[in-house]
């Protein structure tokens, strides 16, 4: 211990004295060349930086210098994460707390940190902590949030379970594409002329309204039925089936419906659908076999490698590079390399743990909070622009509730679980949200219409427990009643 003491000090001591000696000598240096340059430093000048950081006292240079590094682009989008993140987690724990999944309370988060709120009773704060010229920065994070985030639902899309109930399952997953698209394009006819963007054809507004109307929320509804311990019943794996096969198909059409919309001219769009037809293909049939092969060496835990979680990682940026490159968004091609990988449900629940904490609980807050700054309630400022906004709410669950809950039924589901169903299939959530934010990046979408979208993807989703939970109560007590004899019931 006293060696060790000594030692410390002899190492610190003459060192010390060296770099003293060094910079006295380096002082001397510096005087010689100041007379070989013929530079004479006036001494009764007192160097001005030092005069204004001296002025004043200590405090207001101090403050001064704080408010300079706190406007810095890094401090300040520092500032932002950490804000959005703990808001966020905030509001998802007492949204959980009711009997709600947590991205309720991190989309309203978002909202009230954005301009519906934050803006309009603390402006002060929201143009310090949402400048404007620092905002690219909070979306290319979220976008990259968004692309990992695709990657896991693609990762945790068990194919298999498509061919369990697959009849049943792709009947009522497209009877609840197809009528809320009608429905949506029927929509869209109605809105056109007084809240489409004016650059915007009907053909673009009338496609992407009803692919905004058709879809359901994956990731959100496995989370409710997760909670409420159905995903061992028949009723939860049939849901979780017609979800991943509503989820898989809508984002074919929206591929198909964005190339068309970027396209401009149908040629170009039919193109653009080849081409995008053509990576799918070579994705199913050339990559997904080189990563069936490499992932049965070094897929498992044991043989897990940074090289090869590396190799990983490229392949999915390359996917979404190409996918964002012919015009039909990042985010498909992020999904679709996770659907190809390999099939180890071990490597696959490994790979999106590794992904999930940074991707779910720090990126996707980001996506919320940047949807509520492109989100403004008081836009909504007349009587009939909330009776267009509670028109958006009834058409999204007529088309998709109604066309579940009938489809279901028709397959030989029981009314309560028909009804169930369309309660799920209704779940808006966050993949409604990453859809609006397309429309709204791409000049679909006015700020209206956003608005107003946006609101009807928080009500679907909010409903959706209390519905479920209504119809449980509603089954339990029928099923309580006693029944009556034959010969009464015949009379």
């Amino acid at each position: 211990m006293h060696r060790n003491l000594i030692f410390y000090t002899l190492v610190i001591g003459v060192f010390g004295l060296l770099l003293w000696f060094i910079f006295v000598q380096g002082k001397q240096l510096e005087a010689e060349r100041f007379q070989q340059t013929n530079v004479v430093e006036d001494t009764s000048t007192p160097d001005p930086t030092f005069t204004d950081k001296t002025q004043g006292g200590v405090i207001a240079p101090f403050l001064e210098s704080l408010v300079h590094n706190l406007e810095h682009p890094l401090t300040l989008l520092l500032l932002q994460i950490s804000t959005i993140v703990l808001f966020s987690r905030l509001l998802g724990f007492l949204f959980g707390k009711i009997g709600q999944p947590t991205v309720i309370g991190e989309i309203i988060a978002g909202i009230i940190l954005g301009p519906s709120v934050l803006g309009l009773f603390w402006p002060g704060v929201s143009d310090f902590l949402f400048r404007a010229d620092t905002l690219q920065n909070l979306q290319f994070l979220s976008q990259f949030g968004l692309i990992l985030f695709m990657f896991i639902i693609g990762l945790e899309l068990d194919l298999n379970i498509l061919k369990h109930k697959a009849h049943t399952a792709v009947v009522v997953s497209h009877a609840s594409i197809i009528f809320p698209y009608f429905l949506g394009v029927c929509l869209a006819y109605y809105l056109f002329d007084g809240f489409a963007p004016a650059h915007i054809s009907f053909l673009g507004f009338g496609l992407f309204m009803g692919i905004a109307m058709s879809i359901t929320a994956f990731p959100v509804l496995a989370r409710i039925i997760q909670e409420r311990g159905l995903t061992q019943t028949p009723l939860g794996a049939l849901a979780i089936t017609c979800a991943a096969a509503d989820d898989v198909t809508a984002w074919c059409i929206l591929a198909v419906v964005i190339a068309i919309i970027q396209a401009g001219a149908m040629t170009t769009a039919l193109l653009i659908i080849l081409l995008s037809i053509g990576y799918v293909l070579a994705m199913l049939y050339l990559v997904r076999p080189l990563l069936q092969r490499v992932g049965s060496i070094y897929g498992t835990p044991e043989h897990l490698s940074k090289t090869f979680i590396a190799f990983i990682f490229v392949v999915l940026f390359l996917s979404a590079l190409f996918t964002e490159a012919i015009g039909i968004h990042a985010l498909f091609g992020a999904f679709l390399a996770g659907v190809i990988m390999p099939a180890q449900v071990s490597f696959r629940k490994l790979l999106a743990a590794k992904i999930e904490d940074i991707s779910l609980v720090v990126l996707l807050p980001l996506f919320f909070a940047f949807t509520g700054l492109k989100t403004q309630i008081g836009l909504l400022n007349e009587g009939n622009l909330w009776v267009v906004c509670g028109l958006i709410i009834l058409v999204a669950v007529v088309g998709k509730f109604g066309s579940s809950l009938v489809a279901a039924k028709v397959t030989g589901q029981s009314w309560s679980d028909s009804f169930a169903i369309g309660a799920l299939m209704n779940t808006r959530g966050l993949i409604e949200l990453i859809v609006l934010n397309i429309g709204y990046d791409l000049g679909i979408l006015s700020p209206t219409v956003f608005t107003m979208m946006v609101l009807m993807a928080l009500v679907t989703t909010f409903m959706t427990c209390p519905a479920l939970s209504f119809i449980d109560y509603f089954g339990k007590r029928r099923a309580s009643l006693p029944m009556q004899p034959l010969q009464e019931k015949s009379l």
